[in-house]
């Protein structure tokens, strides 16, 4: 990965943006994108979408989601604590001791998620967010009411590291680094030349309700879409490769295989995959796919959809874990593929 594609991931991964407040990562990926789009597109979810080839009659739709599980505060109580329930997938045990950012209405401060001392008791058992507060250090609900109300977010407030220059670690890769290939994919593209239509979209609210990809689709109206995304790596202790499958970092882009996923793109990914020599790896999605590719799959007439999927360890924790080849080949991938449709292709499976 060349160092300035690096310096924007990590300016990505810095940025907080909890789901449904996504627009300061969304301003700085359109201000990335839009040195090399033919077009920048937005709509009313708050969707970023860079377009090659706008006028093309075949389009190609990338998602890639900006949005990262957070908190979001629900009650301030008489000494000043900060209570909250989840916005995303959030994790207990994971958020016990963490330090976080709370993106207040006035002004942005630093919290703790306190926890019971273990002399005094611990927590239970089977604590949940419920059992949680964030101390922000305010002394009275009144002092803590001049930074901070109901509804607003906070996320774990950890820094992006790279580990012996082969892995990247910190909060909310999933899915910045998907935000993050398509727009290298469009940049890829921009250069190598191409076909088709692609519109490359940081899509929001996806750890929510994949409201963006909804939006997105609806209002393209592509002939194909992939979902760009994380999925579970099993490389670590601790996890049943029987249960969950066999991925691994380092081990190439993951592609499903379901009833979501349309076969001929697949094929066309593993033709493209052949062509550069590049593992490939496999997950189930037999039903649905939890990601953005189930809602752009039911827009319109219905779209063709793939899912390609970065692995990623510790999923949902302040500390995610993924490869920086993994990044590199994603792209590569991507951008073969789509650089050698003609816009003639179909992708119906009985012809």
């Amino acid at each position: 990965m060349q160092k300035s594609n690096q310096e924007f991931l990590l300016e990505l991964l810095h940025t907080p943006s909890p789901s449904s407040n996504e627009m300061a990562i969304q301003k700085k990926w359109i201000n990335y994108v839009t040195r090399f789009a033919d077009e920048i597109r937005t709509d009313n979810a708050g969707n970023a979408i860079g377009v090659l080839n706008p006028e093309a009659p075949f389009k190609v739709l990338l998602a890639g989601h900006s949005d990262e599980i957070g908190l979001v505060v629900n009650r301030i109580d008489e000494n000043g604590f900060l209570h909250f329930e989840k916005m995303g997938g959030i994790n207990p045990k994971a958020a016990v001791g963490m330090k976080v950012t709370v993106l207040g209405y006035n002004q942005t401060v630093t919290g703790v998620i306190g926890v019971n001392a273990q002399h005094h008791g611990g927590l239970k058992d089977d604590f949940g967010l419920e059992d949680l507060f964030i101390d922000c250090g305010y002394k009275t609900k009144g002092e803590a009411a001049d930074y901070v109300q109901i509804g607003d977010l906070a996320v774990y407030k950890t820094d992006p590291e790279i580990l012996r220059d082969r892995y990247i670690a910190g909060r909310g890769l999933d899915n910045r680094t998907g935000a993050f290939i398509v727009a290298e994919v469009l940049k890829r593209l921009a250069e190598k030349g191409c076909q088709v239509g692609v519109y490359a979209a940081s899509t929001v609210n996806e750890e929510t309700n994949m409201g963006g990809a909804y939006f997105a689709a609806a209002g393209i109206e592509p002939d194909m879409a992939i979902a760009v995304d994380v999925t579970f790596a099993t490389d670590y202790p601790g996890v049943n490769k029987n249960k969950h499958g066999d991925v691994s970092l380092e081990g190439g882009p993951v592609l499903a295989k379901g009833a979501p996923i349309n076969y001929k793109i697949n094929k066309l990914l593993e033709k493209s995959a052949q062509k550069l020599k590049m593992a490939v790896q496999y997950e189930l999605t037999p039903r649905m796919t939890g990601t953005d590719a189930d809602r752009m799959r039911l827009t319109g007439r219905g779209v063709p959809v793939s899912l390609v999927s970065l692995p990623l360890r510790y999923m949902h924790s302040p500390v995610e874990t993924a490869s920086i080849k993994d990044i590199d080949e994603e792209i590569e991938l991507l951008a073969t593929m789509i650089s050698e449709l003609t816009g003639e292709e179909s992708l119906n499976p009985l012809e």
